[in-house]
């Protein structure tokens, strides 16, 4: 019987005797997951679980990665899930490991490899008392940054100890160990591998390669049995430092993420993620146009010539953006004392604090101010998605050409145009655009089977969409925003 994989019981067994009467097998952190990966391929069930958009790229590799029991560097920009599957690699850990009770270093009873480990082993034999490690301890985690040193991650000398217990410094038994020796048999993550100093660097090759260490000089050989998981950002290779050549060549395997590829996943993600309290779900109804047009902002600010693309757009601000949308729409609801109320698009402005945040500008963008841009993205978000719902609007067409938008245009040159305040009511806020019949019109012909709720936020997206053709004007003022045609006022006016 292998308890690595029938160890249910497994706390219960207190004794190295036991352990061995119970048929316990030794096997590597490597063989260990690669075992457990290949159950869970043969049964279907998901390695990586919660994570959306790599089911055809990023997860085969890794999983391929891991089968051939190799280190890995995950290499992508920020925002792509890279800390979440390393940690979601402890669950192909075994749930319980033994290990020799009071090990630093997680010494296997059946190959100690530290002195302390060993001589227990002499002294007590079968007798040596166990002490069994649950798979969610077996995960360090250093994020690597200029000041950590060699020290902190393999060991040192530690004065005070041999003080204490009498010795020179010539015992190995002074040595403090480092984060790395101290997560044997388990999986060790370093972030951000580039920041790291080249010299520190330099220390982690025997470490990869050949799995010891070397402490101050100490014959100290310590066949570490670590899985090793780095994630790096290709910008860190140009602006902060690099991974140094040798280093790379001991990796196993390099994987690339990447950013969701379409609206649905990126939508998946942040309904995951975000962090929504019940009773704003319950108060504040989102529609579906709203959720993609959220999306569709990362997806412009990517391709924006205002944002600096290498940095990348993470993740994270579609999340802390849709947190935002039901905090702007909860406190309008508040204000006007309803219990229940429907995200608006003029909501959206609500978000921008979310997205200057989370986006490097180029120097255009800097000249246009970070508000501005964010501003800007969301109404190049507003135009992708009124482009793929109703009729295409050319830059140049003649003018007197006829178009399914002429009855509103029309509507707005006859009217002194609508203001949709901040404040209205859901009642009036509807009503406002209701009497907009042209408006009506269109939304209906073409999205004949729209729900009924979302009627609203498409009717005042399509008025986003026509200012954003030039077909009407826009303006924001202090308690909302005012729609009227581009030159009635004007001819009005004469």
């Amino acid at each position: 019987m292998n308890m690595n994989k029938t160890n249910v019981d497994a706390p219960n067994i207190k004794t190295l005797g036991e352990l061995k009467e119970s048929g316990y097998v030794s096997r590597s952190i490597k063989d260990e997951i690669r075992g457990n990966l290949l159950e869970r391929i043969r049964t279907g069930k998901p390695s990586f679980e919660g994570v959306w958009g790599y089911e055809n790229s990023v997860i085969p590799q890794l999983e391929q990665a891991l089968l051939s029991r190799h280190h890995v560097n995950l290499l992508g920009l920020r925002g792509q899930a890279k800390t979440r599957l390393a940690r979601l690699m402890v669950g192909l850990l075994d749930e319980w490991m033994p290990e020799v009770a009071g090990s630093e270093i997680h010494d296997d009873p059946l190959d100690p490899i530290s002195r302390y480990a060993r001589e227990t082993l002499e002294k007590q034999g079968d007798d040596t008392e166990i002490s069994w490690v649950h798979r969610s301890e077996r995960f360090y985690e250093k994020l690597a940054t200029p000041d950590v040193t060699v020290a902190d991650l393999i060991g040192d000398v530690d004065p005070i100890k041999a003080a204490n217990l009498k010795l020179s410094y010539a015992d190995d038994r002074v040595i403090h160990f480092g984060m790395i020796p101290r997560a044997n048999r388990c999986i060790f993550v370093i972030n951000e591998l580039p920041d790291l100093q080249s010299r520190i660097q330099v220390a982690l090759f025997n470490i990869l390669e050949e799995g010891d260490v070397q402490i101050r000089g100490f014959k100290v050989r310590l066949p570490l049995d670590v899985q090793f998981v780095f994630t790096a950002n290709p910008e860190d290779y140009t602006n902060r430092g690099s991974i140094v050549t040798p280093l790379k060549d001991r990796i196993g395997s390099q994987i690339l993420t990447h950013y969701p590829e379409d609206l649905k996943t990126a939508r998946r993600i942040t309904a995951q993620e975000a962090s929504v309290d019940p009773a704003q779900e319950k108060g504040v109804w989102v529609p579906d146009m709203a959720r993609d047009l959220l999306e569709q902002i990362s997806f412009e600010a990517r391709e924006s010539d205002y944002v600096d693309r290498k940095s990348g757009v993470s993740a994270r601000m579609s999340i802390t953006a849709y947190e935002n949308l039901i905090s702007t729409a909860e406190r309008r609801m508040l204000r006007s004392g309803s219990s229940e109320t429907t995200v608006r698009l003029s909501d959206f402005m609500g978000v921008i604090p979310a997205i200057t945040g989370k986006i490097e500008l180029v120097y255009e963008g800097e000249q246009e101010g970070a508000d501005s841009v964010a501003q800007i993205l969301i109404e190049d978000g507003v135009k992708t998605l009124f482009s793929r719902y109703f009729p295409e609007i050319k830059k140049l067409e003649r003018k007197d050409a006829e178009t399914p938008y002429d009855p509103i245009v029309t509507w707005f040159f006859e009217s002194e145009g609508i203001e949709l305040l901040d404040d209205l009511t859901d009642d009036a806020y509807r009503k406002a655009l209701d009497d907009i019949k042209p408006l009506d019109i269109l939304v209906r012909k073409y999205l004949p089977d729209l729900d009924k709720r979302e009627v609203p936020f498409v009717k005042e997206l399509v008025l986003w969409g026509l200012e954003g053709y030039q077909k009407l004007s826009k303006n924001r003022f202090t308690e909302g925003f005012r729609f009227k045609d581009l030159y009635g006022s004007y001819i009005s006016g004469l």
